[in-house]
């Protein structure tokens, strides 16, 4: 028998989403288990915008749902159990309450697309997408960054503000809201099992973050996940966010982490990501796909 649980505590709760991210993990999967720790930390106080749930049979997660307000939700559900699908998008269209929702998915997932397309969702295709890339560990070159800055891990919490000040440079976008990384989320983020200073890097000038590389490493798994990774606007063009990422990558690999992974937009509105990454030897092999319904209303 399948049954429900609502996420209350995601400190004790979102292993059970991680554990299910690790055993599907492989060429088709769209999350990494390390990519829910940071979607779930990177913003403090946000729970309640944030309903979410996982289903489980015999006490092992099979699927799980998590839905923003604001629009969009994530889910992911064991193709063993492709009816499964349609169930957890009904809970989240029931959560939103008749709002519009938008969804991605992998173009692998044929059961939650189906799920999907029967619940009057349509595929948005022409606008912004995101590629999977990925490169394996066996040969990544020693980082370099210019005279006047230095490259270093993370070392503990008492990082944590230049480390939240310089993702805020690097990712509040002219037009759009800032970034709500604060300080304080950081240092939640650097408790949670999972995060490892050690793969966690910097490159700073004048003693101040300006690049940064996080990878998330699981045991569980042989590949290592990149996100985020940015530098901050004025120090851009001098090969840092590249120095951040192999320093980060040669760590991992002293881990025992045999392959790397990264998203990256893959239409021609944002090119620059995904041209750094593949300058670095990451070569695209799958691509996300947004699905969307309009609200109950036809907003």
């Amino acid at each position: 028998m399948i049954a429900s649980r609502r996420l209350t505590d995601p400190v004790r709760d979102l292993p059970r989403l991680r554990e299910l991210a690790a055993r599907l993990w492989g060429p088709d999967a769209r999350i990494h288990p390390g990519e829910l720790i940071w979607m779930r930390f990177q913003h403090t106080g946000r729970e309640p915008e944030w309903p979410t749930a996982w289903w489980e049979q015999d006490g092992r997660p099979v699927a799980w749902a998590w839905l923003d307000l604001s629009g969009g939700f994530q889910f992911q559900v064991d193709p063993a159990f492709p009816g499964l699908a349609g169930e957890v998008v009904d809970w989240c269209a029931a959560e939103a309450g008749g709002a519009a929702l938008t969804a991605t998915i992998r173009d692998a997932e044929t059961w939650a697309a189906r799920a999907l397309l029967e619940r009057g969702f349509t595929r948005r295709d022409g606008g912004p997408f995101f590629v999977h890339m990925r490169r394996d560990l066996t040969d990544v070159p020693e980082p370099w960054v210019p005279a006047g800055y230095r490259l270093r891990p993370v070392r503990d919490a008492s990082d944590a503000p230049g480390r939240a000040a310089v993702h805020r440079a690097a990712f509040s976008l002219p037009g759009l809201p800032p970034s709500r990384v604060d300080t304080a989320a950081y240092r939640e983020l650097m408790r949670q099992p999972g995060y490892l200073p050690g793969l966690d890097w910097i490159v700073e000038h004048d003693g101040e973050p300006v690049a940064f590389c996080l990878v998330w490493y699981d045991a569980r798994i042989d590949t290592v996940c990149l996100e985020p990774v940015g530098c901050a606007p004025e120090h851009r063009r001098h090969g840092l966010a590249t120095a951040a990422i192999l320093a980060a990558l040669r760590a991992a690999r002293t881990l025992g982490a045999r392959h790397a992974r990264v998203c990256a937009r893959g239409d021609d509105a944002y090119p620059s990501a995904r041209a750094l990454y593949g300058s670095i030897g990451f070569r695209a092999y799958g691509v996300n796909h947004g699905y969307h319904r309009p609200a109950a209303d036809g907003s």
